[in-house]
């Protein structure tokens, strides 16, 4: 029976695929010369379209970066603990400190807060155990941050406290300096910008100031939080939470659930200014954590939800964000979903839910490789949240920790870099605030600073239509960091000339002076010699 052109193609076809990659037993006999003629040339060309590209493969291969599995050096938890009734996590978040001569992991659970002593990394043990406020089967969260010297924990089920506990006398024990809910009750994270000595709460209960999507804290003295301010609007980005953020020098890149992403420079708590905001974007979910690259210009951006894929957020230009591209974990699980991440050094650290550890380098901010894995869950691939919690990579053995939520704590052989050593952070460039619309508006308020350049003294003529209370001022360098800030000065109706002296530790150079105030929020460079 004859099967007509289609079908003998068909035949042709099947075995130059055999013939190509294994010569294998379905290879058919042609049978006159003529056809095997037409085979052979249809061979030949089959396999350079099918080979070539296979070649390229190979080649692409041997120039990428080498996946290994991380080295495992010790683990530890304590089966006597329970699990949450929500997700059966008796673990929960990961951060880690060095004090006299000793290294430890902190790890939360449904009981409190543990230090696990991991100095010998292949016998971690519990040197001490700070019970939580609340504990058992509601708890789900704790988040940890450490200040000079003492230990910031919260806890987002309770009512529980902020505590605040003294490390300085490790390893003979922890001293709680600070138990109470006079101010927190709950949150949900904190991150604090030790260059500034100011505490972010995010998703915060508790004290005078009610329910918060954000709240900031001036830790100037570290066991006497003072309240400054509490936000939810973001350059029009209205966020009922604020679910976690990451601040650097007063820059606060803040993920903030269902809303969104944004940019807030809150240098002037009292008088905070959106940078940008990011509403739509790849892979967009839950917008759940982030962290910053040491040079500023990327931020490394996850959303909580099953099979999206990790960010990369150019923030080189902190006015005008853009994405720069999308990666994920490399895995087969579909439900495969990042938690938290940390950039240190050339390497992004980051907790999968059911598959671990995964290490990127990201020696090319935009395109990261991985380099580094171990999968730390024995649970089944799902659509819940389970497995790795959180990681912390800055011990100075260079070790990396993982919290596992059933499975407790992970230490393994970190990249070698000594980045605890060796880290510098640049600060948020953010010279794009001085731009047209700034200018005009300090054209329209008849903004004039003299002389130009500047030696001992900046002094600034100002014209104010009704008078306002104060009007702030501080001079960053063109990095965006305050390098110095002025005392308030009040304006009088009509033209005022303020004096601002300037300190001795003000180098030559280019500066941005910034003013605000009621009605008044303005950048004019400024040249110091």
């Amino acid at each position: 029976m004859d099967r007509g052109p289609q079908a003998r193609e068909v035949i042709i076809r099947e075995p130059l695929e055999g013939l190509c990659l294994r010569r294998g037993p379905q290879a058919r006999v042609p049978d006159n010369a003529a056809e095997e003629s037409e085979i052979v040339t249809r061979f030949k060309k089959y396999c350079m379209k099918r080979l070539m590209p296979m070649a390229m493969l190979m080649a692409l291969a041997a120039v990428l970066p080498a996946q290994q599995q991380a080295n495992l050096l010790g683990t530890w938890k304590d089966p006597a603990l329970l699990g949450s009734a929500a997700y059966n996590n008796t673990y929960n978040e990961i951060w880690g400190v060095a004090a006299n001569g000793r290294e430890y992991a902190i790890i939360g659970s449904t009981a409190g807060t543990h230090f696990i002593d991991v100095t010998d990394p292949t016998q971690p043990f519990e040197a001490h155990r700070v019970p939580g406020a609340v504990q058992g089967g509601s708890v789900i969260h704790r988040d940890y941050h450490d200040f000079n010297g003492y230990l910031y924990a919260v806890c987002d089920e309770g009512p529980s406290t902020l505590q605040i506990m003294n490390l300085n006398y490790l390893p003979d024990t922890v001293i709680v300096e600070y138990d109470y809910g006079l101010q927190i009750t709950r949150s949900h994270n904190i991150f604090i910008d030790s260059a500034t000595a100011k505490m972010y709460t995010f998703s915060t209960s508790g004290g005078p100031a009610g329910y918060s999507a954000m709240r900031i804290y001036d830790l100037s003295d570290p066991l006497s939080p003072a309240y400054l301010g509490k936000y939810n609007n973001f350059g029009g980005l209205l966020a009922g939470h604020v679910h976690d953020g990451y601040v650097r020098n007063d820059v606060a890149f803040l993920n903030c659930g269902g809303s969104g992403f944004a940019m807030v420079d809150f240098s002037d708590p009292q008088n905070p200014r959106a940078l940008s905001t990011l509403t739509d974007y790849p892979f967009r979910g839950y917008n759940h954590s982030g962290w910053l690259s040491d040079d500023a210009r990327y931020y490394y951006m996850a959303d909580e939800n099953h099979g999206h894929h990790l960010k990369v957020l150019d923030v080189s230009d902190p006015c005008e964000i853009q994405v720069a591209g999308t990666f994920d974990a490399g895995v087969a699980n579909p439900y495969s979903i990042p938690h938290n991440q940390i950039v240190a050094c050339n390497y992004l650290y980051v907790s999968y839910y059911y598959d671990g550890l995964v290490v990127f380098d990201i020696s090319d901010p935009a395109n990261p490789q991985k380099v580094l894995y171990y999968d730390t869950s024995s649970e089944p691939d799902g659509t819940s949240y389970k497995g790795a919690w959180g990681v912390y990579p800055f011990l100075p053995s260079g070790n990396i920790l993982v919290s596992d939520m059933q499975r407790g704590l992970f230490v393994f052989e970190g990249v070698g870099d000594n980045c605890a050593a060796t880290e510098t952070l640049a600060p948020v460039d953010l010279s794009c605030l001085n731009v047209s619309s700034s200018v005009e508006e300090a054209a329209a308020s008849g903004l004039e600073v003299f002389p130009q350049p500047a030696h001992d003294v900046l002094n600034v003529r100002l014209m104010s239509g009704e008078g306002q209370g104060k009007v702030n001022a501080s001079l960053l360098d063109i990095g965006g960091r305050e390098v110095q800030r002025f005392t308030g000065e009040s304006l009088a109706p009509g033209e005022n000339i303020l004096r601002y002296p300037l300190g001795e530790s003000i180098q030559p150079g280019l500066y941005l002076l910034r003013l605000q105030g009621e009605g008044l929020n303005v950048m004019q460079r400024v040249l110091v010699w």
